[in-house]
């Protein structure tokens, strides 16, 4: 720089060189004050994801009791045909857009970002509401036909209006993620699980003494407010954080426009937006198809086996209803790391920084097994007083107790997977996941169909589809990015678990309470046994008293 030159901010937005005769020039956009880092973003998802986690199981306790399983049981046919109708219309097209508007946002092109909005709005207002007359039209036919209950036609009508308003939340909740800031998009998910749990209890309540099939429809009402108030929010949010330029320069282009490149157009930003999001909905198809044919197949598997209906129905419930559920609370973690990660990696991958593409990866696989890792241990060591205490049934201990060690694969599998999608290979994320799907449904018919295998038989399948995919995902990133794995993490992780393990089966069988009820020694070991793998992994530098001061609440204790 020469030294007549000295540098300005225009609204800390953009850093500029005022030069002695006046001229200026604005090389580099400053960051977004909105924007957050990807360890932040992430944590801020994580509470969003908890907190709604949490409000979850006021419906599912309260509804049972207001209507009855009947009517719990009209809403429930319903809702599935809703969250497939909204895995077409908006299954892929948040990250589309999330990794297209970071992007843009890497290379300093506002414009390009409000042109990708606008466009993926178009797109999907479009699709939502070409869904919504389809729905309507064939809802008659679904209710008679399809799901064999006509009294379910209530609640599919009460559903369409969700469609078009997903359609827009969509768009705005990946463009938030493409900004990466994550606080928009967590108090939208946050309001809306509120609204809609209220709703869906006082529709209900009110719909009530017209008979069943309105009190479900009632319920579905509910959800569409809830919806509607999500919505709202991010439109506000968006109306306040989009700042208007002081000057024309803050509003340029970093990059001179390239006119005539048919990627800039709607049309070609149209174009891309499919490209990448119908592999990520496609892979989203697969995972539903997936689950419900291992619903199907096993009943079917378990028959053949010899095991009575009744019984096969209880294994089922016992391993979707409470197996499944306990190894993916950590989930909570991994999914906010997938949606931080995507937005994170198109940014260093349009400036073509491959340092920071390995040093997102590697804190997101980092992260996802040191935060899964001490879970899976409790619920290894202490699966029967674990079962026991949330469902009163310690004979689902020994299926979680054999699932447990391979549930670290189902925690780093999201990130990978975002990696790929971020990357623009939603196509290889597909394909592994299809792969993944046909050898689960195939070692299920062979396995489950045996008597000697039966339900473990589904949990086999299960577990080998968890690895294969995982495995494939993490070879697909190695090769597409170079990526070197960081082994000696393994090791410390393995070692903080084995003495967290030793630790708290020891306090669990040796409790200084031994007249103690079995939640006091449960709380006992899981305290006694998260201290020691801290402690542990503070010890081998697993993380460091640097890694905690990025958490919010511990860093101003620190």
């Amino acid at each position: 720089m020469s030294s007549g030159a000295r540098h300005i901010h225009v609204k800390g937005q953009v850093r500029c060189r005022l030069f002695h005769h006046g001229k200026k020039e604005c090389p580099l956009k400053l960051r977004n004050s909105n924007k957050q880092s990807f360890i932040y973003g992430t944590l801020i998802l994580l509470a969003a994801g908890i907190v709604n986690r949490m409000l979850g199981f006021i419906p599912r306790i309260v509804l049972p009791r207001l209507i009855g399983a009947e009517g719990v049981g009209l809403y429930q046919l319903g809702y599935p045909f809703f969250l497939v109708l909204v895995t077409v219309i908006a299954g892929g097209i948040p990250l589309a857009v999330a990794k297209m508007i970071a992007e843009a946002e890497g290379k300093g092109k506002k414009e390009r970002s409000r042109q990708i909005l606008h466009s993926s709005l178009g797109l999907s207002v479009g699709l939502g509401l070409l869904f919504t007359a389809i729905s309507l039209a064939i809802a008659p036919w679904i209710a008679h036909e399809v799901l064999t209950d006509s009294r379910v036609y209530l609640t599919l009508i009460a559903m369409t209006p969700m469609l078009s308003i997903v359609a827009v939340s969509a768009v705005y909740r990946g463009y938030f993620q493409g900004m990466q800031n994550m606080i928009p998009s967590a108090l939208s998910s946050v309001l809306e699980t509120v609204i809609r749990i209220f709703f869906m209890l006082y529709f209900s309540w009110l719909l009530l003494p017209k008979g069943m099939a309105y009190a479900a429809a009632g319920a579905m009402l509910g959800v569409t407010v809830g919806e509607l108030a999500g919505m709202l929010v991010l439109l506000v949010q968006y109306r306040l954080t989009v700042s208007k330029p002081a000057d024309n320069s803050s509003e340029q282009d970093l990059n001179p426009s390239n006119e005539g490149n048919p990627d800039h157009t709607d049309q070609g930003v149209i174009r891309r937006l499919l490209r990448i999001s119908i592999p990520v909905t496609g892979g989203r198809l697969v995972g539903s198809l997936s689950y419900l044919l291992e619903s199907i197949i096993t009943a079917r598997s378990l028959a053949m086996a010899g095991v009575a209906t009744a019984v096969a129905t209880a294994q089922y419930g016992s391993l979707q209803g409470m197996v499944i559920p306990l190894l993916l609370l950590p989930g909570a973690l991994t999914t906010a790391l997938a949606v931080s990660l995507v937005p994170s990696l198109a940014e260093a991958a349009a400036r073509k920084d491959s340092r920071s593409i390995h040093k997102r990866i590697h804190q997101a696989l980092r992260l996802a097994l040191v935060t899964g890792a001490p879970f899976a241990v409790l619920m290894y060591v202490l699966a029967d007083p674990l079962c026991t205490l949330l469902y009163g049934n310690p004979d689902t201990a020994p299926m979680l107790r054999m699932m447990v060690p391979f549930s670290l694969f189902m925690y780093v599998q999201p990130p990978l997977q975002a990696t790929l999608q971020a990357m623009e290979r939603p196509g290889t994320a597909l394909f592994n996941t299809l792969a993944g799907a046909v050898v689960k449904i195939m070692l299920i018919l062979g396995l489950a169909s045996r008597p000697e295998y039966g339900i473990t038989g589904a949990l086999i399948a299960i577990i080998v589809n968890s690895i294969l995919v995982t495995l494939l995902h993490g070879y697909s990133v190695i090769k597409l990015v170079s990526l070197r794995l960081q082994t000696r993490d393994l090791f410390k992780i393995g070692a903080a678990m084995t003495i967290m393990g030793a630790g708290a089966k020891y306090v669990y069988l040796h409790s200084p309470y031994p007249g103690g009820a079995q939640w006091i020694h449960f709380i006992l070991a899981s305290a006694l046994g998260f201290s020691l793998y801290i402690g542990v992994s503070l010890l081998t530098g697993l993380f460091s008293r640097q890694d905690l001061k990025k958490l919010p609440l511990i860093r101003r204790w620190l």
